[in-house]
């Protein structure tokens, strides 16, 4: 299997990893009254914007699908989609901490605002990596040459993202190692969030 596909792979892992943290702790605010960790939300958008908005989908647009065009025009409607979808992610991660600041600051009453811009933004990113799983990966393991996976491989591996200096990995994992200690099980090591008295 081509490196970059691990890569891939194993990013959109880390991703789902914390998507899932993001809905669980909105479901346990909603189902059990706990009190929110406005923090270990914030957390988590910074991971969201920072992790694959700046780094994964770009790579995916300048390299994997950029390739895979070259090769067919099967999945161009595909992936013209993706691409749109990737534009549209800053927009979509403005309207989550747009939301968020707005449970901060109002409370209660900003719950609900905040849960929809959540599950607006879950239900749009699982549909957006199914089709980067069941379409576009498949696709580019059919008609991509191994000169091809050189030049992508490459890419994915290389940790060279001016963003982050030279070594844009550690950051990841260390902001991702913050959400992991702040998080409560059994999502992290985190002390249990209290409920609301």
């Amino acid at each position: 299997m081509p490196a970059a596909l691990s890569v891939i792979r194993d990013e959109h892992r880390s991703l789902v990893a914390v998507l899932q943290a993001l809905q669980f702790l909105v479901r346990d605010i909603r189902d059990r009254g706990v009190e929110p960790d406005f923090d270990l939300f914030s957390l988590i958008l910074d991971y969201i914007e920072i992790f694959p908005e700046k780094l994964h989908h770009p790579k995916e647009d300048d390299y994997l699908f950029k390739a895979v065009r070259t090769r067919t025009a099967e999945a161009n409607a595909v992936l013209d989609e993706l691409e749109r979808e990737h534009a549209r992610c800053d927009e979509l991660i403005h309207s989550l901490r747009h939301a968020l600041a707005r449970y901060r600051v109002g409370g209660a009453q900003g719950f609900e605002a905040f849960a929809a811009a959540v599950d607006d933004y879950l239900d749009f990113h699982w549909k957006h990596m199914r089709k980067e799983e069941d379409v576009v990966i498949p696709l580019a393991e059919r008609v991509l040459t191994d000169a091809d996976w050189t030049t992508i491989d490459a890419a994915f591996k290389a940790n060279d993202d001016p963003l982050f200096g030279p070594q844009p990995k550690q950051e990841f994992r260390t902001l991702f190692q913050l959400i992991v200690n702040r998080a409560p099980a059994p999502l992290g090591v985190g002390a249990p969030a209290p409920e609301k008295r």
